[in-house]
């Protein structure tokens, strides 16, 4: 096939569709009651995570993804401005910070679930954790046979799953706040600000998670018609949706549950619960907990494999022992889904050692989101570093001013990222998290283990372990 022939077959993306790429990534209902949890601060909340990371991440992904618009994303970025070591580093962390993500999301399908036959099971931590892993070694398997989900299927599993439904929750939060009801949320002036005080800002690692992700939809920049117009028009179209899906969903929960009443994991169905049986339309409820399922299990499922996928590219530089490079007939890196899957099954136990399902939950979502937070933090030094090592690379999109512009946005987001790390570490005063001991030790020693991993093996690497496609 000549040249000329591949490019008129090659897909352009328009803004909505890639736009709604990126809704599809950063935004879960199942976040919403851990953003209720902040009341009506959470305006001030959202506001700060807003300027200080989100802004950053989608001005950043936008400069390097048209800069460098090569598939392998944060993978290519960070090894062209600081090297092999940090590239496979910052693509492991993108891959590892899912181990615990997982658990946590699937735990939001189990109490989901749970709505539907007994909601006093959304509490009961056996029946939470075989739910968990049913269903991840179920995703697991089916993507070990190579049955991919289509595009298509995706599209209406997000639209299905997250947007109807949270429309829905908006709507009904609306009428309860027009109607005569009782808001368990003060709307006043002195309650956005909250106390500067460290337990007040803990849900902050929750926001950070909840945001994450811009930077994944980069592998399509080079598919964008006019990249330099529309890339950064979808990223910010993505955001404005995803902060008003959030923002307002997180109010609607917040003006009917009680904020020292909320479940992190059960929340939402708990909100809904209230909502329908108000307005006598309780027969929804299982029908819109099927609808909060699917989204969730295509979330998943998209997920489970494209990080899999990435971290297998660096097999070409030979950074992957040859154990981990087996491939099927379909082309699926079944070991490195084997261990995926090895190590959810090892997090997910924590579920059994915490005093509730909802403190399982956020402890999981610390862990997943300081994870995810030190790939950010090289994502920022990358940009600014690549300003100076490769200023003849033409971006479509460029941050203005040389290096005045990405040296504030860069600063601007490593601060943002550096205070999320270091916010999970303290226990949220709304959740009795049991053991301090328990909880800083899981933290500390997860991070240090999935950090250090990937440095270990780049040490051990040997020539041996270059792909055999590459030496071909």
């Amino acid at each position: 096939m000549s040249t000329s022939a591949k490019f008129k077959q090659k897909r352009v993306i328009s803004v909505f569709v890639l736009a709604m790429l990126n809704v599809s990534i950063m935004a879960s209902l199942r976040n919403l009651p851990l953003v209720a949890e902040l009341g009506y601060s959470m305006i001030f909340f959202f506001a700060l995570v807003a300027i200080c990371f989100l802004l950053p991440c989608a001005l950043i992904s936008a400069e390097l993804a048209t800069g460098w618009p090569k598939s392998g994303g944060i993978y290519v970025w960070v090894r062209e401005a600081l090297g092999d070591r940090w590239g496979f580093f910052a693509i492991w962390m993108q891959w590892v910070h899912n181990v615990t993500w997982f658990p946590a999301i699937l735990s939001f399908i189990a109490a989901t679930l749970a709505y539907v036959f007994q909601p006093s099971l959304a509490e009961n931590k056996y029946f939470v954790l075989a739910t968990v892993l049913v269903f991840f070694w179920g995703m697991t398997l089916i993507n070990y046979l190579g049955l991919k989900t289509s595009s298509l299927i995706s599209t209406i599993g997000v639209i299905a799953g997250t947007i109807v439904p949270g429309i829905f929750i908006i709507g009904l939060g609306c009428m309860w706040v027009l109607g005569d009801n009782t808001l368990q949320i003060h709307f006043s002036t002195t309650e956005i600000i909250p106390k500067f005080e460290l337990s007040n800002f803990v849900f902050l690692a929750g926001l950070f998670l909840a945001f994450s992700g811009l930077e994944v939809s980069a592998a399509y920049a080079g598919e964008v018609k006019n990249p330099g117009r529309n890339y950064p028009r979808a990223i910010i179209l993505a955001a404005i949706i995803t902060f008003t899906l959030f923002f307002l969903g997180s109010l609607s929960i917040g003006v009917v549950v009680p904020k020292e009443k909320i479940s992190l994991v059960a929340g939402l169905m708990e909100a809904l619960r209230i909502f329908l049986d108000y307005y006598n339309i309780a027969w929804i409820l299982p029908v819109l907990a099927i609808l909060l399922v699917m989204g969730s299990i295509a979330e998943v499922n998209s997920w489970i494999m494209g990080p899999i996928k990435a971290l297998y590219t660096t097999s070409t530089h030979g950074n992957l022992p040859p154990c981990f490079q087996n491939l099927n007939k379909h082309g699926t890196p079944t070991h490195l889904l084997l261990f995926q899957a090895i190590i959810v099954t090892i997090a997910t136990f924590v579920i059994l050692y915490t005093p509730s399902i909802s403190v399982a939950y956020w402890i999981l979502s610390a862990l997943s989101a300081q994870m995810y937070l030190l790939m950010y933090l090289l994502m920022f030094i990358a940009a600014i570093r690549l300003r100076y090592s490769h200023p003849q690379i033409p971006r479509s999109y460029q941050i203005p001013h040389k290096h005045r512009g990405i040296w504030l946005v860069g600063s601007v987001g490593m601060l943002a990222t550096l205070f999320g790390i270091f916010i999970g570490f303290i226990p949220p005063a709304q959740l009795r998290v049991g053991s301090l001991l328990f909880y800083e030790s899981f933290l500390i020693i997860g991070l240090i283990v999935m950090a250090g991993i990937p440095l270990l093996i780049f040490q051990l690497r040997k020539p041996s372990w270059f792909s055999i496609e590459n030496q071909e």
